[in-house]
């Protein structure tokens, strides 16, 4: 019988594939522009339209599971993402790209929506924390594996084996999850009726996921944009994903250490405000600084801390019977932004000349979130003072 442990690895490398994918078009997008034509303004598109699937998606995903059964629908969002990986290598035009990318997209947004519940179904009530922890850290690992990989590939063997790697990791994952992973023998199913959320948990909702959104955005434009601004500088397409992908394996270490910080302390808020003000100050000091190297590892040191706590938002709004709805809002809003900062992020970039001024954009949308996080607590200490009652 396969342990819970061996399910969680097959898990971890199927979205770890989302990731690499995800992160395939900003690793290689120096030799992406001059391939296709396009602008700085034009990667940011192809980069955040892959989460615009998720707009319409989000919400529905997990009825979906639950009508065709996880394992089903998430393997069928593999497949997704591998024809729209194969769309994207067979054409070099611009609506074939586009097209491949929202394909994959697709596909990917099933596999966010349901291996979390994966995940939680075989994990809860015994080492749940930790599983999570190493589950989440799938992303920033194969955004990095695809920083280091991808520009070597691309650089001696061209875009169209680019595009094969991401499809054959694809298919790994596709192959674990189809012959290696089960379902629990005793899985959960949530019963009773169904919770409806108050106007005011729906904007706490939202609020959540903006902070989320922001600081993924942030996130996003080093991995998107750094490679192309030390290019830009002078360095090797490989030498600088390779340097940039260093911050996504610190990252690996700084979201659970952050996680357990907040759990320890008790202080989750600071850590968020310090940990993303934190962030934009060496996010800025990385667009314009000359040693690069010691830049990017504080960046990767920090970056990760405020994660998990951001991720307990939702948590502290959400009963039991809500909770299905209340994430599936927050998904939404999440994907609904997404798109909108790495589009805008390449926009800036074509337009003062330098991939450093995504950098820049991400940075300003990192300060922003301390703001949506007073909001956020606003809402909450409302509803505490609705839930009392008068006398």
């Amino acid at each position: 019988m396969r342990s819970r442990w061996t399910i969680l690895g097959a898990l971890f490398v199927a979205r770890a594939a989302f990731a690499f994918q995800f992160g395939s078009v900003g690793a290689v997008a120096p030799q992406l522009s001059q391939g296709l034509g396009a602008s700085l303004a034009d990667i940011g598109i192809l980069i955040g339209i892959y989460f615009a699937p998720g707009v319409l998606l989000a919400l529905p995903g997990g009825t979906i599971g639950r009508r065709y059964g996880d394992k089903a629908t998430v393997l069928a969002g593999l497949l997704a993402m591998l024809a729209g990986e194969l769309l994207m290598t067979t054409s070099a035009s611009w609506s074939m790209q586009i097209a491949g990318r929202l394909i994959a997209g697709t596909g990917g947004i099933l596999l966010s929506v349901l291996m979390t519940k994966m995940v939680a179904d075989w994990f809860t009530g015994r080492e749940i924390a930790t599983a999570m922890a190493i589950f989440v850290n799938s992303w920033p690992v194969g955004i990095a594996i695809s920083l280091m990989l991808l520009p070597w590939i691309g650089a001696r063997f061209g875009l169209h084996l680019v595009n094969l790697a991401v499809a054959g990791w694809i298919l790994i994952g596709f192959g674990l999850m189809a012959f290696v992973y089960r379902a629990p023998e005793a899985a959960l199913s949530v019963e009773g009726e169904r919770g409806s959320l108050t106007s005011e948990t729906v904007y706490a909702v939202i609020a959540a996921s903006s902070i989320w959104c922001l600081y993924n955005i942030g996130l996003s434009m080093i991995f998107s944009f750094g490679p192309s601004m030390l290019v830009e500088r002078g360095w090797s397409m490989a030498a600088a994903g390779s340097t940039i992908s260093i911050v996504l394996w610190l990252a690996a270490l700084s979201v659970p250490f952050g996680g357990f910080l907040a759990d320890q302390t008790k202080r989750g808020e600071a850590i968020i405000v310090a940990g993303c003000i934190a962030f934009a100050l060496l996010t800025v000091l990385l667009s314009r600084s000359g040693p690069v190297l010691p830049i990017v590892i504080a960046v990767g040191a920090v970056c990760g801390l405020p994660a998990g706590a951001i991720m307990t938002l939702p948590g502290r709004v959400l009963e039991r019977k809500t909770r299905a709805i209340g994430m599936g809002v927050f998904y939404t809003a999440f994907y609904a932004g997404s798109p909108i900062g790495s589009a805008i992020g390449g926009k800036l970039s074509t337009s003062i000349g330098s991939a450093g001024a995504a950098l820049d954009f991400g940075a300003v949308m990192l300060l922003v979130c301390p703001a949506i996080l007073w909001f956020f607590r606003r809402i909450v200490a409302g509803q505490i003072r609705l839930a009392v009652p008068s006398i």
